[in-house]
């Protein structure tokens, strides 16, 4: 049995397992965040921190704001027409879609069935308060466009300085 005195003391062991296991989380974060934000098409063969929404899952966008009216574009590649939603309330627009992808393989005695869903999700405060009845969409090739025209209280308008 140990005594008191022996139990307070704690070894140079016992400190530098401590440090080792910071240092070790301290890597392990640091990593997870290179492949996120440096290394996106690098594909390793290693244990990875994995997140429930993928940032492929967002969809790219552009929001350009005219003096009359705010231009947006989405890029939503492999997406259908029909399986886009798009609203707008309190100046905030959301752009939502959702895929499914059913492949099956019969060869034989041998079925391979496969089933892929996605939902891409992006919302965006409007940087002015727009008309929503007059909003103008189009959608070719994987690329959505909106057309947003603003209120007229929201128009840009320039003011001379003095």
């Amino acid at each position: 049995m140990q005594s008191k005195k022996d139990l307070s003391k704690s070894s140079n062991n016992e400190r530098h397992d401590y440090r080792d296991a910071f240092t070790n989380l301290e890597h392990k974060i640091e990593n997870m965040f290179n492949h996120l934000w440096h290394n996106p098409f690098h594909h390793e063969k290693e244990e990875r921190v994995s997140f429930p929404v993928s940032f492929n899952d967002i969809p790219k966008m552009d929001v350009i704001d005219r003096d009359k009216e705010i231009i947006v574009k989405a890029e939503l590649p492999g997406i259908e027409k029909k399986d886009i939603e798009v609203s707008i309330s309190n100046n905030r627009l959301l752009i939502k879609a959702q895929t499914r992808h059913e492949d099956k393989e019969e060869k034989g005695d041998y079925v391979k069935q496969e089933i892929r869903c996605s939902e891409i999700y992006r919302s965006v405060q409007l940087p002015g308060e727009v008309d929503d009845s007059k909003v103008k969409t189009s959608f070719k090739n994987g690329l959505l466009k909106l057309t947003l025209p603003k209120h007229k209280s929201s128009h840009r308008r320039q003011i001379k300085v003095e």
